[in-house]
């Protein structure tokens, strides 16, 4: 039987994910992190999404506001507005959490180590996402290779395996795979803001305009909210 764990945040990279996982694997556990997060709604939402897949989710509880450091931890540092004048190729974004793929995927080992599943499936990507360093090709491989060392793996034949099948796509190319799979992108969140209607100010929410665009169709979360009337 083949066995994986999906990184399931609940946004648009890791919903697509999980519809990847499912058609490639015989079981499938989603690995969904509350971690302090500003935008926490996320976790409440990630529930919804799943509910019709038939993908089990565990929740890890973890608090990395005692870190701090970032936007997404910290509430007296401000939730970037999305400036294309203000880029600064020398410096990591508010929005950057410290270590934070490589926090979950830590977690997601030993996770699966306890229960006998050595995939783990993540929506990484660079293309359209901020210059996080945690999401690089580089990162997946070195993460690999220290699971590899620091586990069990390293003493037997079944070796840790971390697969970004869109660490290459653009979002609306991964948009269009996830639809192509089945995907419901209608309680999938993406805004810092941190609340059910996106803030359109923030670097998430550009991103996924400008992907929803590209993929020429409207945006399933918007789509919900103007059916519910909340936009």
């Amino acid at each position: 039987m083949k066995k994986c764990i999906v990184l399931f945040s609940g946004g648009i990279d890791s919903t697509t994910a999980l519809y990847w996982a499912k058609n490639k694997y015989d079981r499938v556990e989603a690995l969904t992190f509350d971690y302090g997060q500003r935008h926490r709604i996320e976790i409440d939402f990630s529930k919804q999404a799943i509910k019709n897949t038939g993908v089990p989710q565990t929740i890890l509880t973890l608090d990395l506001t005692q870190i701090g450091g970032s936007s997404l931890t910290d509430e007296s540092i401000p939730v970037p507005v999305y400036d294309p004048n203000k880029k600064d190729p020398n410096k990591l974004p508010s929005s950057y959490v410290p270590f934070r793929n490589g926090i979950f995927l830590s977690l997601a080992a030993a996770w699966g180590e306890a229960h006998g599943i050595h995939e783990i499936i993540c929506g990484f990507n660079v293309i359209d996402s901020p210059d996080y360093p945690d999401t690089r090709r580089e990162f997946v491989e070195s993460m690999e290779q220290c699971l590899n060392t620091g586990t069990s793996a390293s003493r037997t034949e079944q070796k840790f395996r971390i697969k970004a099948p869109f660490i290459q796509m653009k979002k609306s190319e991964i948009i269009q795979a996830g639809l192509i799979l089945g995907a419901d992108y209608s309680y999938s969140l993406s805004c810092y803001a941190g609340k059910e209607i996106p803030c359109f100010k923030c670097p998430a929410c550009f991103m996924r305009k400008k992907a929803w665009k590209e993929a020429g169709l409207k945006d399933h979360l918007i789509k919900r909210l103007e059916k519910e009337g909340k936009l």
